[in-house]
């Protein structure tokens, strides 16, 4: 594995090897020194064009935990600001040196653009791209399926989830649709018909507009928000009409399986989408996902950079 662009690039294989491996680097969060040599003398680069907390600082944080020297990048304040280009960008961090570049980008393809063009030699991460894939999401969220659902087991087979909300515009959607495919889950998507993207039907995947009706058959439900910043029309009646057809209240909480979990990738539009009472209940992950979120790119890191040296990189090349 060179780059991460993809959770539909990862088989079977590769993505319990990940899976696996953030478990075993999970430990370090436990120990009163969270350091680890493997990547020392590396250089990862967090290079966000979109604004970010979690996803940034878990990148951060994970890379400093393997002793990598990190840079991070925004484009604000930056000469991205001045109209430089994602090429000239490229090509300024390449001249120094970077191992592995973490990208955010409001454009769909632009960490493949970056991966395939040839302007860097170092790995390329797809930390979330416009409306397309935000695997290592994904993955954490397959971490934490595993951990509650499915523990000492490699893969989720027959697991099923259920993933609501805002699908048109939501890349952790369409990367956790391919990777618990690949896991073996059994995925349902739920949202109005306004908020499911053209071509949905050849997904691997179900696809519902009865919220009630489907709860009750899932081992875990995740809600996703509804990204208004990205929306030039009206794709539902009010707030209101959408929490009560497609939020999830303590009424809906209470149609879930007693094991079933509950989760969400954040930031969370509290009594919209989900109720301030269901994100805080014994069942909701979401501070765990986060935590997660650190061990799996922490793995995703040490399998694209650790114990390579430099005649191993260009082989690949």
């Amino acid at each position: 594995m060179r780059h991460l662009l993809s959770a539909g690039d990862l088989d079977l294989a590769e993505a319990c090897l990940i899976l696996d491996t953030a478990a075993q680097l999970a430990s370090v969060t436990d120990r009163s020194v969270k350091k680890l040599p493997t990547l020392r003398g590396r250089t990862v680069v967090n290079l966000f064009f979109e604004d970010s907390t979690r996803t940034r600082i878990s990148f951060e944080i994970a890379a400093k935990r393997l002793s990598a020297d990190v840079i991070n990048f925004a484009a604000k304040g930056s000469s991205v600001s001045k109209g430089e280009s994602l090429k000239d960008t490229a090509l300024t961090l390449e001249a120094m040196g970077a191992d592995a570049v973490v990208i955010r980008h409001s454009a769909s393809g632009a960490p493949h653009r970056l991966a395939t063009a040839g302007w860097i030699q170092g790995s390329v991460v797809n930390a979330g791209d416009g409306t397309h894939e935000h695997p290592t999401q994904a993955l954490l969220d397959a971490f934490t399926l595993r951990h509650h659902l499915r523990a000492g087991t490699g893969d989720l087979a027959g697991l099923r989830v259920a993933i609501v909300g805002d699908i048109l515009h939501s890349r952790v959607a369409r990367s956790n649709v391919l990777l618990l495919g690949t896991l073996g889950a059994q995925v349902t998507v739920i949202a109005p018909p306004t908020l499911l993207p053209f071509g949905v039907n050849d997904w691997p995947c179900a696809v519902s507009y009865d919220l009630d009706d489907v709860l009750p058959h899932v081992d875990a439900v995740m809600m996703l928000r509804v990204q208004s910043e990205r929306m030039q029309a009206a794709y539902f009646p009010s707030v209101n009409e959408y929490s009560r057809r497609f939020g999830l209240d303590v009424r809906r909480l209470n149609l879930l399986p007693p094991t079933a979990i509950v989760l969400h990738p954040g930031p969370m539009n509290r009594g919209m989408e989900i109720s301030a009472d269901v994100a805080d209940s014994t069942r909701a992950v979401m501070v765990e996902q986060v935590a997660n979120g650190v061990s799996i790119r922490m793995a995703v890191l040490y399998l694209l950079l650790g114990g390579m040296t430099d005649e191993d990189r260009r082989d690949q090349l």
